[in-house]
């Protein structure tokens, strides 16, 4: 069992060590301009985020559900694969200062350590009392039990160290983008203070997801992954075969879509209502 352990855990640090220096060198980029953000620079991260978030999915889809990366294991202590390798990155992150920016959120916030670099302090632009929203355990049983078997393959080929750092990836980039609504709530509170503190004090969720809620600019989200999923999926050929009609896509834009339109906006949606009833604590 040491052995196993031991294994993976070397596997795993080799196997992130890129994308730990890419996400820090995300996050620095991005919280730095936290001070001037409006709804429009928000807006604008979102339609950014949806290119990583259709790309972890097309990665993962590379490989089949393995389910078995999803259940306990005796060799793990009972943690499933994918648990214990996201634990263990975590670690890793946090010692780096991966989650001093407040866009990256932990799913096991209790197993971090403190960072052994200072971190760049990033400007203050969340509401303190609100800006603890964290649904992260949502996510992660939303993620394997509703969205990862819409668009794998049925079967197993034991690739588990290589499937769940794609699903490690596809996590982050979904907790990302849904987290992100507590930036949406804080500049829609910022731009319309009126309408939302009655609400707020009050504590009426009806009327603050009718405020928050804007049914054309979900629409159009839907659409525009829809599309970026149909030109990020397709297979390319040098050789344009015109007599073939059907377009085989890594990941059915349809589903793409579905995706965004039942869970990701849903779920950023609860993510703004949960901060805007703290917003005034």
């Amino acid at each position: 069992m040491a052995g196993f352990s031991s294994s993976y855990k070397l596997f795993f640090l080799l196997l992130n060590l890129c994308y730990v220096h890419l996400l820090l060198s995300l996050s620095c980029a991005s919280s730095a301009k936290s001070a001037s953000m409006t709804l429009a620079s928000v807006r604008n991260s979102l339609i950014k985020q949806e290119d990583t978030i259709i790309f972890c999915l097309i990665q993962r889809a590379r490989f089949p559900i393995n389910s078995h990366s999803y259940t306990s294991s005796s060799f793990l202590n009972g943690s499933s694969i994918l648990t214990y390798y996201v634990k263990h990155i975590e670690v890793i992150q946090s010692e780096v200062g991966g989650y001093a920016n407040p866009e990256e959120v932990p799913f096991f916030n209790y197993h971090l350590s403190s960072p052994v670099v200072p971190p760049n302090e990033p400007e203050k632009f969340l509401y303190p009392a609100a800006a603890s929203v964290n649904i992260s355990e949502i996510i992660l049983k939303t993620y394997i039990e509703k969205l990862v078997p819409l668009f794998t393959s049925s079967g197993d080929d034991g690739q588990y160290a290589l499937s769940v750092a794609s699903d490690m990836a596809c996590l982050q980039a979904l907790s990302r983008r849904i987290h992100y609504g507590r930036f949406v709530a804080e500049t829609k509170f910022r731009g319309a203070k009126a309408d939302y503190i009655s609400a707020i004090n009050s504590q009426d969720k009806a009327t603050l997801t009718k405020l928050i809620t804007n049914k054309s600019v979900e629409n159009t989200v839907k659409a525009r992954v829809y599309k970026k999923a149909k030109i990020f999926g397709q297979n390319v050929s040098l050789h344009d075969n015109k007599s073939n009609t059907t377009t085989k896509y890594k990941v059915d834009p349809l589903v793409v879509s579905h995706i965004y339109g039942e869970w990701i906006i849903p779920l950023t949606k609860l993510v703004e209502l949960e901060y805007l009833l703290r917003r005034l604590n």
